[in-house]
């Protein structure tokens, strides 16, 4: 594209020198007329017109093009997290598939058999050190898988929100087609409880049905043939009502149920 410059030539009005064949007794000849002013048009490429932008609009162009390459770069971190994450699902449904159509895996059964309680004073206004003896059993019913029980694990007792206790499990290894009952000793020392809680205990005990809450968190690698798994979180849930706050506890209730994080 090309701009415009018009440009307009200036003349006088002198008239043209007489003529030399004229003598002055004659009368000069008529002037001549003066053509009227042109206009001339000057053309540049637009390309080769130059604009200088001011400093701050430089200084802004720069902190624009930060703005974008930082976005960019949380652009791409994003996508490369979420590619990463659907990958894993995908790899565990997969392993989980063959689990259960080559080796026609079935989940383990987890149930509290035996609850002792030792330390529960519910007279004294003061600290509690509650004890519990847990009896934990844990069946395998896979022909040809095994199950081992790392260590690092935790077992917790509560009533309500309040954890009375805690404690661990042994760690071993569980074979093919298996029951093991764990027999686990958790303590709590100097519990404080408010007096709603001893208020709900005492109530609980009078009424012969006391409920806790035991969850149990292991980690375990599952061994199918000779190959290993990586390290999987099992979370289990049991609650349990029994029908006193001493060691000749018996079990009216129980309902376990647990969870597995894969990573």
């Amino acid at each position: 594209m090309m701009d415009e410059t018009r440009v307009h030539p200036t003349t006088t009005g002198i008239d043209s020198p007489p003529s030399p064949n004229y003598s002055g007794d004659h009368p000069k000849p008529p002037s001549k007329p003066v053509p009227p002013a042109a206009t001339y048009v000057v053309q540049f490429p637009r390309e080769q017109i130059l604009h200088y932008p001011p400093p701050e609009n430089a200084t802004k162009f720069e902190a624009f093009t930060r703005r974008r390459s930082r976005r960019s770069c949380c652009r791409r971190c994003c996508c490369f997290t979420l590619c990463l994450l659907l990958l894993l699902a995908v790899a565990a449904a997969v392993s989980t598939g063959v689990l259960y159509l080559v080796f026609r895996f079935k989940s383990p059964q987890y149930t509290v058999e035996n609850l002792a309680i030792r330390g529960m004073n519910m007279t004294s206004s003061a600290f509690v050190s509650p004890g519990f003896d847990v009896t934990i059993r844990a069946d395998n019913p896979n022909r040809k898988v095994g199950i081992y029980y790392l260590r690092g694990s935790s077992v917790s007792v509560f009533f309500g929100d309040v954890k009375l206790s805690d404690g661990v499990l042994p760690a071993f290894y569980q074979q093919r087609k298996n029951v093991t009952e764990l027999l686990t000793t958790l303590t709590g020392s100097d519990i404080i409880l408010s007096g709603a809680v001893r208020t709900a205990l005492r109530n609980a005990q009078n009424q012969r049905r006391v409920p806790f809450v035991v969850r149990t968190k292991v980690p375990v690698r599952i061994k199918v043939g000779s190959v290993k798994t990586w390290t999987i979180i099992v979370k289990v849930k049991c609650d349990v009502v029994v029908d006193a706050i001493n060691e000749r506890a018996n079990i009216l209730y129980k309902d376990c149920d647990y969870s597995v994080r894969l990573w």
